[in-house]
């Protein structure tokens, strides 16, 4: 007897790069993320994950650093997915139509993309003062696998991160998370990765930014019961791991709880 299509996905290799950032410097970020790339990636894999803001740290300082979407960053990301035959993903400074974005790139190897604009916008950090909120939740497609992707503070807000109807497997959350908040990083990836159950997978930066706010990555990869893939707290990492489709299935059949979560639209947003 055949499979069902759902147990033919075939499990998924995720490189997520834990970076140390150098401050509002573009050139310098580019050929670090090159340099570590070409010497840690030694295997085959689907992804290769980024932090936000990976070419320039976390600035509010948009109008100096933005990019247009032909940018040498986003040149970058189209070359480096060829290189390693892989989607590359993270966020990047991006300047469109007088609008300033917190942009999350999907680069495929071909070169074509789609991309997710932060939609809760850190206002302790004014960041919703220099940037426009995206208004469009994004679910891409990799092998098989559905993944939701999201941005930093997006993390605190489970409504607009709920999985209605298991429309994704992985939640994917690009970040500069401060230190002084790690307990909250650390508590709500897990949180998100039950109560939607979906692998959750969080890439942090490590390092000072330029205003000396320290980041202590806590990388993470957490599957859908809420066990550790992956984890990986201060130094920075490069590190490949694999995740199966077919334990997503069966945790979902076992435990079929999201069949029964509440109805509700988000008013404002478009799919």
């Amino acid at each position: 007897m055949e499979k069902p299509d759902y147990l033919n996905i075939s499990n998924l290799k995720i490189t997520v790069f834990q970076a140390y950032l150098f401050w509002e410097n573009i050139e310098k970020n580019l050929q670090n993320l090159s340099l570590r790339l070409s010497s840690g990636v030694k295997e085959k894999t689907d992804l290769i994950v980024l932090p936000e803001m990976f070419s320039t740290g976390f600035s509010m300082n948009a109008e100096a650093l933005a990019e247009e979407m032909d940018g040498r960053t986003m040149e970058w990301m189209k070359n480096t997915a060829q290189r390693y035959d892989c989607v590359v993903t993270g966020s990047i400074i991006i300047k469109e139509n007088g609008h300033y974005y917190n942009r999350l790139i999907w680069m495929l190897p071909e070169g074509s993309y789609q991309y997710y604009d932060k939609h809760h916008l850190f206002g302790m950090g004014e960041e919703n003062k220099h940037y426009t909120p995206g208004e469009k939740k994004v679910i891409v497609e990799l092998k098989g696998w559905k993944i939701r992707l999201s941005t930093c503070y997006d993390l605190r807000f489970p409504v607009w991160l709920r999985n209605k109807n298991a429309e994704y497997d992985i939640l994917l959350i690009v970040a500069s998370w401060p230190d002084k908040r790690t307990a909250h990083w650390k508590a709500l990836i897990p949180a998100r990765a039950i109560e939607n159950q979906s692998y959750v997978i969080g890439v942090n930066r490590v390092g000072h930014d330029g205003k000396e706010v320290y980041h202590s990555g806590h990388s993470m990869c957490i599957d859908p019961l809420g066990n550790t893939v992956y984890y990986k707290p201060e130094d920075e990492d490069l590190y490949t791991f694999s995740i199966g489709h077919e334990e997503l299935v069966k945790i979902r059949r076992n435990f079929p709880f999201l069949q029964d979560a509440d109805d509700f639209t988000l008013s404002g947003i478009t799919t």
